[in-house]
């Protein structure tokens, strides 16, 4: 079976199959959750206001391996206070080869955190649940869109600030 194995990889290293795209491994890289207010938390009526912070990280770890961390930051808050803050780093190490850069730009800030965040999303709800606080029913993100908006207003920023050094010469 070994040799059958060792023939097949061979076989797959020698053709040249196009541009690549596979998931590694899917792991949680770090996990936070505090509650400052403690039992107090349980002892009221609250209304609270949720805040969501979102980014991702990437990282070239070998030849065409990439890691990706998407981190959720989560901050329930009543008024001034704190109720609950929860964060959740997860990650992935992915093989991508065979693009050009802007479509590897493109896949591993949409394609990559697409597949992280219903594993970040379920830390956190399993989380929350072991902290004895109701499941946090987040909504899907468009990382599409996101990505879309991000590299828009950059090219804004770019033109914004190609205007103003024309102006200054």
């Amino acid at each position: 079976m070994t040799e059958e194995t060792t023939t097949a990889t061979e076989a797959a290293e020698t053709q040249d199959t196009g541009p690549a795209f596979a998931v590694q491994r899917i792991y949680l890289k770090d996990l936070s959750f505090e509650t400052p207010m403690g039992a107090a938390a349980f002892q009221k009526q609250w209304q609270p206001k949720v805040n969501q912070d979102l980014n991702t990280q990437s990282t070239k770890v070998a030849d065409d391996v990439y890691e990706v961390a998407l981190r959720l930051t989560i901050t329930v808050t009543d008024g001034e206070e704190t109720i609950y803050l929860i964060e959740v780093q997860q990650a992935g190490l992915f093989t991508i080869k065979g693009l050009e850069p802007q479509q590897l730009t493109h896949i591993i800030n949409t394609t990559c955190p697409t597949m992280l965040f219903p594993y970040a999303r379920e830390a956190i709800d399993n989380t929350l649940t072991k902290g004895s606080f109701p499941a946090l029913m987040l909504p899907p993100i468009n990382f599409d869109a996101l990505f879309a908006s991000a590299v828009q207003q950059a090219e804004a920023k770019a033109a914004e600030e190609g205007k103003s050094e024309d102006t200054t010469h």
